[in-house]
C-alpha cells in the first residue's frame, strides 16, 4: 500500500484491510472479559470460573489474556441455563 495516498483516495478494500488491522484482538484480566460481555467483574470472575471460556483464556500466574472472538463464539454455544 502507498504510504502517501490519502484517505479518500482508498478503495473500499484497502479501507476495510486497514480496519481490520485496528481491531483488538485481546483482553486483559478479569477487567477485560467483563468489558466483553458488558458485565460486572464479579459475573465475569463467574463466567471464567464455569470453564465456558476456557479455550480462549491463557493464563500464566496472575496474568489473564483472553481472545476476545473466541471466548464469544464459545460462550454464544453455551446451553442456556
Amino acid at each position: 500500500m502507498d504510504l502517501e495516498k490519502k484517505i479518500s483516495d482508498l478503495t473500499v478494500a484497502e479501507y476495510l484491510n486497514i480496519q481490520s488491522l485496528a481491531i483488538k484482538k485481546y483482553e486483559y484480566g478479569i477487567i477485560g472479559i467483563a468489558k466483553i460481555f458488558g458485565v460486572s467483574r464479579n459475573t465475569a470472575q463467574k463466567i471464567k470460573n464455569s470453564g465456558v471460556i476456557d479455550d480462549a483464556v491463557y493464563q500464566n500466574k496472575n496474568t489473564i489474556v483472553i481472545d476476545i472472538s473466541k471466548a464469544i463464539e464459545l460462550f454464544a454455544q453455551k446451553p442456556r441455563e
